[in-house]
């Protein structure tokens, strides 16, 4: 049975955007947690909730696209928070992963943390910048897969300690798994600065 239509004003408050919306008050949340972990420093039990919803939040992020297409109820305030949400959880937790006393971001993974974050503020300037010219860059197939590795990868990094505690080798195969997708977000940054290079020339 189809959908009602919703009016303007309703699809702000659709369920898609209500997920994104989940996903930046995610944010927040867990920094509370990293904070809490720290004062109490014996407890994984902090950790692990950090893990859980980082892990959850990442789940929406696949359900609220999914839902907007299926239901028909994509909207511009979701296709404008939907990278923001994205970028905000990525960037929090991995410079809580850098700050963090356990040091589970460090030394030269410490790289692989800045060429994601570089490369995210870059492709952002770059699909502002082709919205005035009213081009859109469509998201490929790899740079889902980099999403995905992306994060993988940080919720094996932030359960780090307490993972390792049930899984050898938990936050060495978490590093790897930063650093596969520190590789997959240069080539995907490439792919879309080539695509983007143009416009920017002819323009």
């Amino acid at each position: 049975m189809p959908l009602p239509r919703q009016s303007r004003g309703g699809q702000a408050f659709n369920l898609p955007n209500l997920l994104t919306y989940a996903r930046i008050l995610a944010v927040p949340l867990i920094v509370l947690c990293f904070f809490v972990e720290g004062r109490l420093q014996s407890s994984d039990f902090a950790r692990w909730c950090a893990v859980t919803i980082f892990a959850v939040a990442s789940i929406t992020d696949w359900f609220d696209g999914y839902l907007a297409r299926a239901w028909k109820q994509t909207s511009n305030i979701g296709r404008m928070l939907d990278p923001i949400a994205d970028k905000l959880l990525v960037a929090t937790c991995l410079l809580l992963l850098a700050a963090d006393t356990d040091q589970i971001i460090a030394g030269w993974t410490l790289w692989a943390a800045i060429i994601i974050l570089c490369r995210e503020v870059l492709v952002s300037g770059l699909r502002e910048y082709l919205a005035d010219l009213k081009v859109s860059v469509p998201v490929t197939r790899l740079a889902k897969w980099k999403t995905t590795a992306q994060m993988v990868a940080i919720t094996v990094l932030l359960a780090g300690p307490a993972l390792d505690k049930i899984v050898s080798y938990a936050t060495q195969t978490g590093i790897v798994l930063l650093w596969l997708s520190a590789l997959l977000t240069l080539y995907t940054g490439y792919d879309y600065f080539r695509a983007g290079l143009k416009h920017i020339v002819d323009e």
